[in-house]
């Protein structure tokens, strides 16, 4: 994990900018013996904004930059010249972006969109200069407003990846296996258990040169959803995949069961999360002969249940042109 890049979870300090005062300035000319009020107001303080970018799949920048400051605004002058405004300050950020507030858990920002942009901290607004407030029973105010103070907080940030279809399963159930068949992804692959700690996303072509994108998610154990294993890292990734792939290998001792601990693993940690389309695919089915694929697929009538290996090809191309089929419908 120190060598890895992939960077899903940051703590970040913010402050936005200050609002600059506005000016208590009087005209003062050769020729003009009553000058009045021309104090001109001050600028907004910068703003600190969330911006989305497709080509970025990491937070591995603002992990190095965990203090950011807006520009302050400028104050007001005369002759009604406006201050200044503070510079904002731009982080771009994967999409699947969440921008929660360190102390309350609060949402403050989503980013899903390529080029979208959310607004974390307000900068304070400046202040108006003296020239607002003549009226005619005062015509020469020696007041102006001074400019708003800067907002400023810790904040989490926190990547879920962005897929069509996620696949879920236990550790070394053949989920990166699949991925590495289906497209170009490279994922490693190992025979043990945690071989992925980072989720994997492959484009998977189909017919008529329709494509969608597939997530490889880490594997997940029982008890997940208070942490174990890393359990809620891995997790929230999966709640922005539109269909799930569950994923259990034909040589599991009790298939049935381990389907339930992940159906329970994601209704604990977020019951929305079986709103969401769901297929099984059996892995190692090479190893099996045709009855008993047959009797395996029957114990699942309640959801379309496919027999694969991702090694030898068997049922692969089912298997896309079923997802597809499913993400139409979802």
């Amino acid at each position: 994990m120190a060598s890895s890049n992939f960077v899903d979870y940051v703590k970040i300090f913010g402050r936005s900018g200050k609002g600059g005062a506005g000016s208590r300035h009087f005209r003062r000319e050769k020729y003009v013996e009553f000058g009045g009020p021309d104090g001109g107001d001050g600028g907004d303080g910068g703003n600190i904004i969330l911006r989305g970018n497709s080509q970025y799949w990491t937070l591995i920048h603002p992990k190095y930059q965990r203090h950011i400051f807006a520009g302050d605004g400028e104050s007001g002058s005369g002759a009604r010249s406006s201050g200044k405004r503070g510079n904002d300050v731009i982080i771009e950020v994967p999409l699947g972006t969440i921008a929660r507030n360190a102390e309350t858990g609060e949402l403050s920002a989503e980013v899903t969109q390529d080029g979208e942009e959310v607004v974390l901290l307000q900068g304070g607004r400046g202040g108006l200069g003296n020239w607002h407030f003549k009226t005619p029973t005062n015509q020469a105010p020696r007041y102006a407003q001074p400019g708003e103070d800067c907002v400023e907080g810790w904040f989490i940030l926190e990547l879920k990846v962005l897929a069509d279809v996620g696949l879920v399963g236990f550790p070394n159930a053949g989920k990166s296996t699949l991925l590495s068949a289906v497209s170009a992804a490279k994922p490693k692959i190992a025979n043990y258990a945690f071989t992925t700690l980072e989720p994997n996303l492959g484009i998977v072509e189909c017919r008529d040169h329709k494509s969608f994108v597939m997530a490889d998610i880490p594997g997940i154990i029982e008890g997940a959803h208070e942490g174990r294993g890393l359990g809620t890292r891995f997790l929230r990734h999966i709640e922005r995949n539109s269909v799930l792939l569950f994923m259990i290998p034909a040589d599991t001792k009790d298939i049935r069961q381990e389907y339930q601990i992940l159906l329970n693993e994601l209704q604990l940690y977020n019951p929305e999360l079986l709103d969401k389309q769901r297929l099984l695919a059996i892995t190692k089915c090479d190893l099996l002969d045709e009855e008993l694929s047959q009797a395996i697929a029957q114990e699942f009538p309640e959801l379309p249940t496919l027999m694969i290996s991702a090694v030898s090809g068997l049922n692969i191309s089912q298997l896309k042109d079923l997802l597809w089929e499913t993400l139409s419908k979802a």
